[in-house]
């Protein structure tokens, strides 16, 4: 969870050609999947896919998805200042886990476009239970992408690298029991 600070500022409302004050605010905000699956059902487009590039109103009503404090005066969000925003996108790429993916036959993930329902769908589909959706996302998704990676086929070796293993191991037990062969 990110609790961002806001400090009290005087706002210019142009649609009523009044100045608004908005009170010292604390935001509690998390970037999850219920969070992603709120905004998409207003802007009927997927949040992860950033082409084009999400408008400054996306960006601030997707900070309004991620909000879990309660009774906020709407106006807050208009008072948030580039380097909160910045803190906010940090806080979304962050991807919470120490568990890291090396790729062994150096493929690249899919171009799918990924929306909440299909995480939703992968969340069923590896029994995920649907409290995760409440987690920060970069941490769910390493979750399912240990789903993925478990439950995959073990890929077979080919025969080059069965060769350079066992000459790996025949060379290792010659070194370790003093032999030539």
């Amino acid at each position: 969870m990110l609790i961002l600070k806001i400090p009290g500022r005087e706002l210019y409302r142009d649609d009523l050609g009044v100045f608004v004050d908005v009170k010292d605010t604390e935001l509690r905000l998390e970037h999850s999947l219920v969070s992603i699956s709120k905004w998409e059902s207003k802007w009927k487009k997927p949040f992860l896919v950033n082409d084009p590039p999400k408008t400054f109103e996306e960006t601030i009503d997707y900070i309004r998805c991620m909000t879990i404090s309660q009774n906020i005066d709407p106006m807050v969000y208009y008072a948030l200042t580039k380097r909160e925003i910045e803190i906010v996108n940090r806080y979304i790429d962050d991807p919470m886990t120490a568990t890291t993916f090396s790729s062994r036959d150096g493929s690249r993930p899919g171009r799918q476009k990924v929306t909440s329902e299909l995480v939703y769908y992968w969340m069923v589909g590896y029994q995920i239970p649907f409290e995760c959706q409440k987690w920060h996302f970069n941490r769910l998704m390493t979750l399912i992408r240990i789903c993925e990676i478990k439950n995959a086929p073990e890929k077979k070796m080919s025969k080059s690298e069965i060769l350079a293993q066992n000459r790996a191991l025949n060379k290792a037990r010659r070194a370790k029991l003093n032999t030539k062969g």
